[in-house]
């Protein structure tokens, strides 16, 4: 079902830690990551994720804070979006 189902994309300056902090703060929430890929351009790091918050213990705009805040401190972006508006986004 489409409604539990999220895309998190992370951008930033590549360092040691970007990977296990987001992924650390999902398990924390009980949320699945069902797909992940990542790559280096140029020295900056891109990960998107795609993942189901359906057995999370937060709801879809608490759980986008606390990924944001996890990505300040990071020094990396975190935007989170339901998948359904992402790809909505990026169909043409």
């Amino acid at each position: 079902m489409d409604d539990y189902k999220i895309i998190i994309t992370v951008s930033g300056a590549d360092k040691v830690g970007i990977v296990s902090g987001v992924s650390t703060v999902l398990a924390k929430y009980r949320v699945n990551i069902e797909d992940i890929k990542q790559t280096l351009m140029q020295g900056h790091f891109v990960m998107f994720m795609l993942c189901d918050i359906k057995q999370s213990e937060l709801n879809f705009k608490e759980l986008k804070n606390v990924l944001i805040e996890e990505g300040n401190k990071l020094e990396v972006e975190i935007w989170v979006q339901k998948k359904g508006i992402f790809e909505k986004m990026h169909t043409v």
